[in-house]
C-alpha cells in the first residue's frame, strides 16, 4: 500500500510536468498562429516579449522535466510523505528494522532537573532515599569502610503518589543521568528483542555511571514466572536478574523501580541482592497534602484557606491535586479572573475524574467508619496506621511461632471486629484483610497443623477481639479521632 502511495505521488508530479510542457507547446501554437493571422502586429514590441516568454516557458518544463529527481530532494516534503519514505526504507530493510534496535534509538539519559525541594509531603520517603543519593554523590566516604550501595530500590505504592517523580528527584538531587524506561517497553513481539534491550539499558549505564536506572511499572515484565512456558516475556526477566546480579554496588549504577503490584513480581526479583530496599508510598495524609497544594499553589493568588482545603480533599493523591489545581486554574481563566476561589476549586472536583480511587473521596459518614477500622488495627497492633492505608504489615520472622500466627491474624481481623462493635452492625470495609485472615487460618490448619478447624480458629480470634475493644472502646475512640484530625496515628500517640 505504501509503495503504491509512493507510485502515485512520482505519476502525479509526471503529469504536471507532462501537463506545463504540453501547454507551452499549445500557447507557442497559438500565438504563431494569431501573428500569421494577424502580421500588423509583428512589428510591435510586445510580439517579441510574448514569444521570447513562451520560448522560456517551454524551455523551463523540459529543464524541470529532466532535473526533477534532483529538484524533489530540495523541496520541503510534508510529515505523510516523510512517513512513506521512512515505511519505504523499512521495507527494503526488513532485518534492520526488526531485530536491530541500537541503544541509540531507544535509550537517553537526561539530567534532572527536580530536587527533593520539589516533592511535597513524603518527608520519610525522602529519608530513607537521602542515603542513597550521599553514595552517589559521595561514593568514596562508604567505599572506604566496605559498604557498597544498594542495587535496587523498589517503590510501591497506589497510582499517582508520585514514585515516578521521585526517581527524578533522587537523580537531580544526585546530579547523575537519568535513564527512564517502562516495563511495557521490554515487551515485544519478537523473541529476544526484550532480553536485547535490557541487555543494552544496562551496558550503557555502566558506561555513564555514576547513573540511576528508573524502571516504571516493573511488574508489566516482572510478573511471577509461571515455568510452563517460555515466552518473550520470561526471557525478558530472565535477563534482567542476570544483569542485576552482574553488577555490584561499587558500579555507581543504581535501580529504581515502581510498581502499584508487588504480589506479582517474580520472588527472585525480590530477593536480596537484587532489589535491596523496598520503600512504600501511601496517599498523602493532612499534613501532606497542605504541604503540596502549597506548593502548586505557590506564586498564585487564591482565596481560600488551604488547610481546609487540605482537610476536604482526603484520599486525593498527589497527582490528583494536581489536576485540581489544574482545572481550578482552568476556570479561573474561563471566568477571566486572576485570582482562584474556592469556588473555581468546587467546579474542577465536579470535573476530575479520580479513576479507581474516586472510591477514597468519603463522606464524613464513610470517613468515620474507616477512621475506626484504623484506629481498632493500630490499637490492637501497636503498629502507625494511616487512614488510608491498605494492609498491614507483613510477618518477617523466619520461623514464626504460634502466638506470632496468632497475633497476625488478631491485626488482620481487628478493623472489621472493631467497626461491629463500636457501630453495632457489621460493616464491610476492607475485603483483602478478611481474604489474608481466612488465607492465614487455612495455613495454621493444613499447612502448619496448629488447629483442626480454620472458622473455628477465626470464631475464637473475633471472640476475643469483641470482648478487648468492647473494654478499651474510650481508648479506641480517642485514636478515632486523632487520625479523623492528622490522618494518621504515630507510634508514640499509642503509648499515651
Amino acid at each position: 500500500m505504501l509503495q503504491n502511495s509512493n507510485k502515485q505521488n512520482n505519476e502525479t508530479m509526471d503529469k504536471n510536468l507532462k501537463l506545463m510542457g504540453m501547454s507551452a507547446i499549445i500557447l507557442v501554437a497559438l500565438f504563431i498562429y494569431t501573428i500569421y493571422k494577424s502580421s500588423a502586429s509583428i512589428h510591435s514590441t510586445s510580439y517579441y516579449v510574448g514569444l521570447i516568454f513562451l520560448f522560456i516557458l517551454l524551455f523551463l518544463s523540459l529543464l524541470l522535466r529532466y532535473y526533477k529527481d534532483k529538484i524533489k530532494k530540495f523541496l520541503p516534503q510534508s510529515r505523510f510523505s516523510q512517513e512513506l519514505e521512512k515505511a519505504k526504507e523499512k521495507e527494503h530493510t526488513p532485518s534492520e528494522s526488526s531485530s536491530q534496535i541500537t541503544a541509540s534509538s531507544f535509550l537517553e539519559f537526561a539530567q534532572s532537573s527536580i530536587t527533593f525541594k520539589d516533592v511535597a509531603g513524603i518527608q520519610s520517603v525522602k529519608e530513607e532515599l537521602e542515603e542513597v543519593v550521599d553514595f552517589l554523590n559521595a561514593p568514596k566516604k562508604y567505599l572506604k569502610h566496605g559498604i557498597k550501595l544498594p542495587k535496587g530500590v523498589l517503590l510501591v505504592g497506589p497510582p499517582g503518589v508520585g514514585k515516578t517523580l521521585i526517581a527524578r528527584a533522587v537523580a537531580g538531587e544526585a546530579k547523575v543521568p537519568f535513564l527512564y524506561q517502562s516495563g511495557a517497553s521490554f515487551v515485544h513481539i519478537y523473541v529476544g528483542m526484550g532480553a536485547k534491550r535490557v541487555k543494552e539499558l544496562f551496558s550503557k549505564a555502566k558506561a555513564h555511571a555514576p547513573a540511576i536506572i528508573f524502571i516504571d511499572e516493573i511488574d508489566a515484565v516482572g510478573k511471577s514466572r509461571s515455568g510452563n512456558s517460555n515466552d518473550e516475556r520470561e526471557a525478558t526477566l530472565n535477563e534482567l536478574l542476570t544483569q542485576m546480579d552482574g553488577f555490584d554496588g561499587e558500579s555507581g549504577v543504581i535501580v529504581i523501580a515502581a510498581t502499584n503490584k508487588i504480589e506479582v513480581l517474580d520472588e527472585a526479583l525480590l530477593r536480596a541482592g537484587r532489589f535491596d530496599r523496598r520503600v512504600f508510598l501511601n496517599l498523602p495524609n493532612i499534613e501532606d497534602r497542605e504541604k503540596i497544594l502549597s506548593l502548586y499553589l505557590k506564586q498564585k493568588k487564591y482565596e481560600f484557606d488551604i488547610k481546609e482545603l487540605a482537610f476536604n480533599t482526603a484520599g486525593f493523591s498527589s497527582a490528583a491535586l494536581a489536576t485540581l489545581i489544574n482545572e481550578a486554574l482552568l476556570n479561573m481563566v474561563k471566568r477571566k479572573e486572576s485570582v482562584l476561589t474556592i469556588e473555581d476549586i468546587e467546579t474542577a472536583k465536579n470535573k476530575v475524574e479520580f479513576g479507581k480511587k474516586e472510591k477514597k473521596i468519603l463522606t464524613t459518614e464513610q470517613k468515620e467508619i474507616l477512621a475506626i477500622y484504623q484506629a481498632c488495627k493500630a490499637y490492637i497492633s501497636r503498629y502507625e496506621t494511616t487512614l488510608f492505608q491498605e494492609g498491614i504489615k507483613s510477618l518477617t520472622e523466619l520461623f514464626p511461632s504460634k502466638t506470632a500466627l496468632m497475633n497476625h491474624l488478631r491485626n488482620y481481623l481487628a478493623g472489621s471486629v472493631g467497626v461491629e462493635v463500636i457501630k453495632g452492625e457489621a460493616y464491610v470495609v476492607s475485603t483483602q484483610d478478611l481474604k489474608e485472615a481466612y488465607a492465614l487460618a487455612h495455613k495454621m490448619v493444613n499447612e502448619y497443623k496448629m488447629a483442626n478447624d480454620a472458622l473455628v480458629l477465626i470464631e475464637s480470634v473475633r471472640s476475643d477481639l469483641k470482648s478487648e475493644i468492647y473494654k478499651h472502646t474510650n481508648e479506641v475512640n480517642r485514636l478515632k479521632e486523632l487520625i479523623l484530625k492528622q490522618e494518621v496515628i504515630k507510634a508514640n500517640d499509642l503509648s499515651k
